[in-house]
């Protein structure tokens, strides 16, 4: 549910306060910035201590502490420091919790895509319930409910345990040994690169329809229409990952991103386009993450699970978040929204070409080998 409020919603009540659409994307980026460190942090911490769970809870507890000081100040300043403190934990809890997810998975990890289905009904929640709060109340809504939201949420790290790894007993290779192989290069540059093609999406979708005179409710449901797609490819993803290289899949899941940017650069004011548009995202989110977190799964053995995640979090959705959101609020700004978009879709066509010739239908088995 936190994610279904801040993500499409956040800059939009950053734009309430009067704020341009570079400090937008420049506030966006510093929340999303902590990702560059605090999974990865956070992960080892976990990895070396075995507190996992008591992790979990501190840093969820911790994002919801430091998140209420938006209702203290309005300020630029003070917005990025919160952003950045907020971000610190709030980024290091989601890693985390997928990791151990996995970790009970076990041998199964391929049924990850059903336990994610979840996330995605939290998060059409409250795309669709938030624009009528909106009508009544206005934008000030906003913060509260995600401020509520991150509440429950650490409340219900409570009722998770933690699970001892299956491998545990196996010696797990260096990171760096792991790291430093062609493969494992290669899929962290690909996720870097999808993840920045989304900085404007993430940041601008929302105030790019509304510009166009759709309302903040068909706004809210055009999310949702791209969650219920993602919801559809997550009940037959396990299936799909038993029959078809994770790699290749990852390659279709860029090409059909790049798409997608160009679709709605220059088609946002056709309907049927439109929303053709939001069902894409179940091959650039949907697809993309499934595929990239059996990756994960399988490129980091054992104890360095944890590390792994946090490097999928960290430098992917970190460098790639901030990178994205900080390049398209300056675009936006001084080369407006079709070039913002077109250039998104250059962005996913050379994360495609790389994940086409080092990572599609490399022998996953082979390159553990080596480790």
């Amino acid at each position: 549910m936190a994610l279904g409020i801040f993500v499409p919603y956040w800059s939009l009540y950053l734009q309430f306060l009067q704020f341009s659409a570079a400090e937008i994307g420049e506030l966006m980026a510093i929340a999303i910035g902590s990702k560059v460190v605090a999974p990865y942090l956070w992960g080892w911490l976990a990895d070396h201590t075995g507190w996992r769970i008591q992790i979990i809870r501190l840093t969820a507890l911790l994002s919801g502490v430091f998140f209420a000081g938006v209702f203290i100040e309005q300020s630029y300043f003070w917005m990025a420091f919160i952003m950045a403190l907020f971000g610190f934990f709030w980024n290091a809890c989601l890693p985390l919790f997928e990791a151990l997810t996995l970790n009970h998975l076990q041998q199964q990890v391929t049924h990850y895509s059903h336990i994610r289905i979840w996330g995605s009904l939290g998060f059409i929640f409250s795309v669709v319930g938030l624009p009528l709060l909106f009508e009544a109340y206005g934008f000030v809504m906003i913060p509260i409910t995600l401020l509520i939201a991150l509440i429950l949420m650490g409340l219900s790290t409570l009722l998770v345990n933690d699970r001892a790894h299956l491998l545990e007993h196996l010696a797990s290779p260096p990171i760096w040994r792991v790291i430093r192989q062609p493969v494992v290069i290669a899929f962290l540059v690909v996720c870097t690169l999808q993840i920045a093609s989304h900085g404007a999406y993430y940041t601008f979708f929302s105030i790019y329809l509304i510009d166009q005179g759709y309302s903040a409710l068909l706004t809210g449901w055009m999310w949702a229409v791209g969650v219920i797609a993602e919801i559809g490819l997550f009940i037959i993803m396990h299936r799909v990952l038993m029959q078809y290289d994770a790699g290749v899949l990852l390659t279709l899941s860029l090409l059909g991103t790049a798409v997608r940017w160009f679709l709605l650069a220059y088609f946002v004011d056709v309907w049927g386009i439109l929303l053709f548009v939001q069902l894409l995202h179940a091959i650039s989110f949907g697809l993309f993450h499934a595929a990239a977190i059996h990756l994960v799964h399988t490129l980091f053995p054992a104890r360095l699970q944890g590390r792994g995640q946090a490097l999928y979090a960290g430098l992917c959705f970190g460098v790639g978040g901030v990178v994205g959101n900080l390049l398209s609020g300056y675009a936006w700004d001084y080369l407006g929204s079709l070039t913002t978009f077109l250039s998104s879709g250059v962005v996913a066509l050379v994360g495609g070409a790389i994940a086409w010739f080092f990572i599609a239908n490399v022998s996953l088995n082979k390159e553990q080998q080596i480790c």
